[in-house]
């Protein structure tokens, strides 16, 4: 484990997923602090609140002391600089992430060059969850308890005005 360095995992998180999850222990196993980074959202229109989306990563994230749980808005560079962190942390699920997610690194390098970006796998069940299709799926009354942690699900029932399948 890199015991002194911080690693940064940004995203939406909306909502934190399995997939999610699971690479968050992973980076917990590799870096001695992990900043799991919500987004505002400025450039998406998210169905839970920032507030909600930080609760929600902050009940996931209890079982690792060393990770820690931050919103930011703006630029990455300027969260990631200004906290100290030496990697980003990006998750990739499929072969349809490598080529953004490879583009996005590149310009990363070039703005932070002090900085590695860290891609890691989910297990092979979560390889296929989005929060963008639990989303979906939610929003149309399908089952999403497989996808999500049971806090996320009653979330998601609640902000659906329903009950989920499943």
């Amino acid at each position: 484990m890199a015991e002194n360095v911080l690693a940064v995992y940004p995203g939406t998180f909306d909502p934190i997923t399995l997939g999610h999850e699971d690479v968050v222990r992973r980076a917990s196993q590799l870096f001695g602090r992990v900043i799991v980074a919500v987004a505002a959202g400025h450039h998406k229109k998210t169905l839970f609140s920032l507030e909600e989306r930080i609760a929600m990563v902050r009940e996931a994230v209890k079982p690792y002391p060393q990770v820690e749980v931050e919103s930011f808005s703006g630029l990455l560079r300027d969260f990631v600089v200004q906290r100290g962190g030496k990697a980003m942390v990006r998750g990739l699920r499929a072969v349809t992430d490598f080529d953004y997610e490879f583009q996005l690194a590149g310009m990363n390098r070039t703005l932070m060059p002090e900085v590695e970006t860290v891609f890691l796998t989910p297990s092979d069940k979560f390889q296929f969850i989005s929060s963008t299709f639990v989303r979906e799926i939610a929003t149309l009354g399908g089952e999403v308890d497989k996808f999500v942690s049971a806090e996320v699900y009653e979330r998601l029932r609640q902000k659906v005005a329903g009950p989920l399948a499943g």
